[in-house]
C-alpha cells in the first residue's frame, strides 16, 4: 500500500517539434495525437494525478498552446453541449479534479531536455518533483497507477530520499537505442536484474551509459521516461554546460547528482509505448483502440 508522499509537483516537457512523427505533427502537437479516443498526453497526466500529483507544469513554446487549451475549460463548447442536454459529455471533457492545477511555462530556447526541466524551476520552487516524458505512455490497463511505477517511485523517495529513475528490461537488439543503467555491485549479476524486471523494485544505480553497443552495455535496463527528483537536481542543471548538439543534457545532471548523493532505479511493471515513434505509436493506437472498443461492448 502506498503511503503519504511529499511529491505533489510534476514537470512534463512538451516543447519538442516531434520530427519523428511528421507529417502528423506538422500542425498538431505530437502530444495531442490520439491513442484510441484520447490524446497521448491525456494518459500521461492521468498517470501523474493517480500517483498523487496536484500541480503539473508543462514546459513548451509558442506553437504548443493547443496543449494548454486541452486542459482548460472551453466555456462556449461547454455551454453548447449543456444547452443540447449533453451534460454527461460536457462533464467528461472537464475531467481534471478540482484540486489539480495545470500550468504552462515556455522554454525559450531549444537547449535540450535538461534545459526544459530547469525552465520549470520558477513554478516548482523549492519542491521536490517528478518528471514525465510525454513520448512515453505506460499501459494503464495492466497496472494500478495509484500504486505502481510513478506512484511506487514517489513512495520510495518519501521513504529514503533517493531520487528515482524508472527502467525496463529491453531486448539485446534494442540496447543501443537507450540510456542503460549501470548498477551497483550488489545488483551486477544478471539473475538479480531478471528477478526485478516484472515488478517495482528500487535499488541503487552507479550511473548510466548512453546508447551503448551490446558488448559495452552494463545491463539491459533502459531508462523509460519517468523520474522523481530531489530539488537539488536544479542546482546541477544550472551548473551543467551544453554538450552534445549544444544541448543541456539531463543525464549529465543526473551523473553529477549520483556523484554527490544516492540515486535509485525502479524497475517498471507492465508495458510502455513510445508515442513519439511512428511505428510504436501506430501499435499503441491499435492497442488502446481495441481495449476501448472492447470496453464499450
Amino acid at each position: 500500500m502506498i503511503g503519504p508522499n511529499n511529491i505533489t509537483h510534476a514537470v512534463i516537457p512538451v516543447a519538442g517539434f516531434g520530427t519523428r512523427m511528421l507529417p502528423l505533427s506538422k500542425s498538431v502537437p505530437k502530444e495531442l495525437l490520439p491513442l484510441g479516443n484520447r490524446p497521448a498526453i491525456h494518459y500521461v497526466v492521468e498517470e501523474a494525478i493517480a500517483a498523487g500529483i496536484k500541480h503539473i507544469v508543462l514546459v513548451g513554446h509558442a506553437q504548443k498552446s493547443a496543449i494548454e487549451n486541452y486542459f482548460d475549460i472551453n466555456a462556449e463548447l461547454d455551454n453548447q453541449l449543456r444547452h443540447k442536454g449533453k451534460d454527461e459529455l460536457a462533464d467528461s471533457l472537464n475531467w481534471l479534479p478540482d484540486d489539480v492545477t495545470v500550468s504552462m511555462i515556455r522554454q525559450g530556447k531549444p537547449l535540450g531536455l535538461g534545459h526544459a526541466v530547469l525552465a520549470a524551476r520558477p513554478i516548482i520552487g523549492e519542491h521536490d518533483f517528478a518528471v514525465l516524458l510525454p513520448d512515453v505512455v505506460l499501459d494503464p490497463y495492466t497496472t494500478d497507477m495509484s500504486v505502481d511505477n510513478l506512484a511506487f517511485m514517489i513512495n520510495a523517495f518519501a521513504n529514503d530520499g533517493h531520487s528515482q529513475i524508472l527502467v525496463e528490461s529491453v531486448s539485446d537488439e534494442d540496447v543501443h537505442k537507450y540510456g542503460i543503467a549501470q548498477l551497483s555491485q550488489a545488483f551486477s549479476d544478471a539473475s538479480d536484474i531478471d528477478d526485478n524486471t516484472n515488478s517495482n523494485s528500487s535499488f541503487k544505480v552507479a550511473g548510466f551509459v548512453e546508447k551503448p553497443s551490446l558488448a559495452d552495455a552494463p545491463s539491459n535496463l533502459a531508462v523509460v521516461g519517468r523520474y522523481v527528483f530531489s530539488n537539488q537536481i536544479f542546482d546541477y542543471l544550472a551548473q551543467t554546460t551544453a554538450s552534445v548538439g549544444g544541448e543541456i543534457q539531463l543525464t549529465d545532471a543526473i551523473d553529477a547528482l549520483i556523484s554527490e548523493s544516492a540515486v535509485n532505479v525502479t524497475t517498471m511493471r507492465g508495458d510502455s509505448y513510445d508515442a513519439g515513434d511512428m511505428r510504436s505509436y501506430m501499435q499503441a493506437f491499435i492497442y488502446f483502440a481495441e481495449r476501448q472498443l472492447a470496453d464499450d461492448k
